[in-house]
């Protein structure tokens, strides 16, 4: 080791302590202002509504979103509109068991792969889209099969939408683990953003790059998503819900990121190997390429591992500087934890926030893989390939330089 090294690396710890210590902030801001789902007086008149599900293997959780979906207190028109997309369980017999004859609820089925130039989750909203927005509806909901919903989860959502006069409300669910690998992984998800961004601010900004969109709950006003032609305009994306996010914004149209606990709450996978897959399929996609990646993760290790490291291998104020910055990092978590559950972060919060360098670790080995996966043409979900030759490169570049 050189003279100059540890000067070096005093001073890359006190950098990534500072951006750390950003996060944290930023962080706080957003525990203490995040906008929210309240209740609402659902004997108010309300507009029609559709609720579009897409549901490829989902035999097991589809039931249990449509028993919520029934449940609803909505003094509205309530469609729902669930469609098994190609399934290789029993899926559709489950969606029409659970359905139980309710004329609200229709549940159609197809057997046909995406298109040339469609991914997978983009082709069946579109196929969703076309049989809901029949009948004009004035509100559009697409909710992946795996969420829960409170009673109360549609009536909020819309008052939410109209009372903020937005095209796009994203109710961000409360994201639900299990396995140690869920709870270590699934908390980046809104930490993600939570510790980068306002969403105050963000929410009143059209900017394309500060816009959060998860495509769990997403609900349209009808006329809005139309006219930027519904999926359609994100039909090549492996990040669909953000970008239609961003197309929305991109014609001056508001998009709007609430918490939705209390009345949202998913859990995305339940084992490694559904994890890996679900975030190898996109992870590749997130940083614009090589370069973009290789400065994604160099930021991750100065900001997330580097102090850690340095708090327990370090000395003097170099020690000090890293404890600094883990302790911010962990500040952060706790932070964003708490927003996503609207208050309720408990031990296991607590827990989660201390391994936080484990997590990023994960995350950093995560991208590394669905870079190789991608480049292998391995990319798969739920047994429908995801790689080129089904993906239109052209319409895939334009999306990514959005």
């Amino acid at each position: 080791m050189t003279a100059a090294s540890p000067r070096i690396l005093h001073r890359l710890t006190a950098a990534g302590a500072a951006l750390a210590g950003l996060s944290a902030v930023m962080s706080i801001g957003n525990a203490l202002f995040m906008p929210r789902l309240r209740r609402t007086d659902i004997s108010k008149p309300h507009e029609s509504v559709v609720v579009c599900v897409p549901a490829r293997d989902e035999e097991s959780t589809v039931p249990l979103l449509i028993a919520d979906l029934r449940a609803q207190t909505y003094a509205g028109e309530l469609r729902v509109i669930v469609l098994d997309d190609g399934s290789g369980d029993g899926t559709l017999v489950a969606a029409r068991r659970a359905a139980d004859g309710d004329p609200r609820i229709t549940v159609v089925s197809t057997c046909d792969p995406p298109s040339s130039g469609w991914t997978g989750k983009a082709a069946a909203c579109r196929t969703l889209a076309d049989i809901g927005l029949e009948d004009q509806p004035d509100v559009i909901v697409f909710v992946d099969a795996d969420v829960r919903l409170s009673p109360g989860a549609v009536a909020a959502s819309v008052a939410a939408l109209r009372g903020r006069e937005a095209a796009l409300l994203c109710p961000w669910p409360e994201q639900k683990s299990g396995s140690v690998v869920e709870h270590l992984v699934q908390p980046l998800l809104a930490f993600s953003w939570m510790s980068t961004l306002s969403v105050p601010l963000a929410n009143r900004s059209l900017r394309q790059s500060l816009s959060v969109a998860c495509g769990q709950f997403l609900m349209f006003d009808a006329g809005a998503y139309r006219e930027i032609g519904g999926h359609e305009s994100v039909a090549s994306s492996f990040t669909e819900d953000l970008d239609i996010a961003r197309t929305l914004r991109s014609n001056g149209k508001r998009t709007i990121l609430v918490s939705g606990a209390g009345f949202v709450s998913c859990r995305m996978y339940r084992s490694w190997p559904q994890l890996r897959e679900g975030y190898t399929r996109w992870l590749w996609s997130s940083f614009g390429g090589r370069v973009g990646t290789a400065a994604a993760l160099a930021g991750v290790s100065i900001v997330y591992l580097l102090p850690p490291a340095a708090a327990v291998l370090g000395t003097g104020s170099t020690r000090r500087l890293g404890t600094a910055g883990y302790l911010a990092a962990v500040t952060a978590r706790l932070c964003s934890a708490q927003s996503e559950s609207a208050g309720r972060a408990n031990l296991a919060d607590l827990a989660r926030a201390c391994a936080h360098p484990i997590s990023a670790a994960l995350f950093a080995t995560l991208v590394l893989d669905s870079r190789r996966r991608f480049a292998r043409n391995e990319l798969s979900w739920k047994s429908r390939p995801l790689n080129a030759p089904t993906i239109d490169v052209a319409t895939l570049a334009s999306t990514m330089k959005k």
